[in-house]
């Protein structure tokens, strides 16, 4: 018999446990896990063992064992330990069973950024105690399961072959299971806060209805808004739904005003007078604004987000403004210079910020010839201007020539390419 220091769950599920003296205590149906969120130097970031769910004498108990040393002779295991206390289930509150909340569930592969199934979980004995050191989301670990890996191996060793093993360390793994997840959140911000949105919106759609609200709620808002505007529009609908209300509408009020009202056209109306209702005023006006505007109109697609200027301010006084304001970079691909009124009196480019002097008034730089657009034009006036000028913005002026806002050239494309996520 040899002693193991790593070891798989699968193999250890079904095991019978045996005292010194080789009496048989049990056997495991499952490992109680403590997923440590706050972490002083000397503490491992990775799941610790701290209990088993076993069978004995016909019943389903909870249970403690002292002095745990895992033994391999031939392709088996054997569960050794000193004593084996039964305890309450109360001891484990808070903590996560292996077989029954990981193994056979999605998980976030957060290095691959995508969805993924363990199938199975490598665990290692060391001083400190036994750990969950990764998952298993490979063939071979599924082959381990079904007890035919080693027949497949010697198979394909004539041929060279190998069987494909994949393994996560459990630093990369976000769980999504409601109940493990809800434990990690409660201490700790998501991992899944450091996958672009993009990537994580892709992630969320793969997901069942089931996780995706609950996994969007981990979210800090700001990245909670950029993903809810990557994701298809079925998606956001019933991610909107399924917030609560004030949730929903904090999120909303970080997404560009005219992002939010797209989504909104897609709501109950009752629904997004409620949500209007609850975010604050000034976001709240900006939205129905944009909802006014009939659909295929330049108004339907343009943002409100925009940094205005007067002619007498200078370059020294966009940077600093920019400086504090940290605005969303669509915001910085045009600036606008606009009199008491509001009337665009012209345009002025982050190059222009970049290589003119500090002090230089905003008049004796900006550009006057301004390739506007009115706000209810319809779409296919703006494709000739953005072809014919390169531009990445289009200002959008009233009838009276007042600033309304701008059309950037993603929303452009998305529009007039068909881009638009719809199913």
């Amino acid at each position: 018999m040899t002693s193991l220091t790593t070891f798989y769950l699968s193999r250890l599920l079904g095991c019978y446990i045996f005292d010194t003296r080789d009496n048989i205590l049990g056997r495991i149906r499952d490992v109680y896990v403590r997923i440590h969120t706050s972490l002083d130097d000397n503490q491992s970031s990775n799941p610790q063992v701290i209990g088993f769910a076993v069978h004995v004498n016909g019943k389903n108990k909870d249970a403690v064992l002292d002095n745990l040393q895992i033994v391999k002779f031939g392709v088996h295991y054997k569960v050794q330990c000193q004593s084996m206390s039964l305890v309450s289930h109360d001891m484990f509150s808070g903590a996560v069973l292996l077989k029954e909340s990981i193994l056979d569930q999605q998980i976030v592969d957060i290095n691959g950024r995508k969805l993924v199934r363990v199938n199975d979980i490598r665990m290692v004995a060391i001083s400190a105690g036994t750990f969950v050191v990764a998952v298993d989301v490979g063939t071979e670990g599924l082959l381990r399961r079904l007890g035919v890996n080693m027949f497949f191996k010697r198979l394909l060793q004539p041929f060279g072959g190998n069987i494909p093993s994949k393994f996560i360390l459990w630093d990369d793994v976000e769980t999504i299971d409601p109940n493990t997840f809800n434990i990690q959140l409660s201490q700790t911000r998501s991992k899944l806060n450091t996958i672009h949105p993009s990537d994580l919106a892709d992630i969320i759609e793969d997901m069942s209805k089931n996780y995706q609200a609950p996994i969007f709620s981990s979210l800090d808002e700001e990245h909670a808004a950029d993903v809810l505007e990557e994701l298809r529009v079925k998606e956001q609908v019933h991610i909107i739904e399924s917030l609560p209300l004030g949730k929903a509408a904090d999120v909303l009020e970080k997404m560009p005003a005219n992002e939010a009202a797209d989504l909104m056209d897609h709501l109950e109306e009752d629904k997004t007078e409620q949500l209007l209702l609850e975010m604050e005023p000034e976001a709240s006006e900006e939205v129905r604004d944009l909802l006014e505007y009939p659909d295929g109109t330049i108004g339907s697609l343009m943002t409100s987000d925009i940094l205005t200027f007067t002619a007498e301010q200078t370059i020294a006084d966009v940077m600093e403004h920019i400086r504090v304001e940290k605005p969303e970079m669509e915001s910085l691909y045009s600036l606008f210079v606009v009199d008491a009124s509001n009337v665009l009196k012209g345009i002025i480019t982050m190059r222009d910020l970049l290589v003119t002097d500090p002090q230089m008034h905003l008049d004796k730089v900006m550009n006057t010839n301004l390739n506007s657009v009115n706000d209810y034009d319809r779409l296919d006036a703006i494709s000739g201007i953005v072809s014919k000028y390169n531009l990445l913005a289009v200002p959008v002026t009233n009838d009276h020539d007042e600033l309304e806002g701008m059309v950037v050239i993603d929303d452009i494309f998305d529009e007039l390419l068909g881009k638009k996520r719809a199913s």
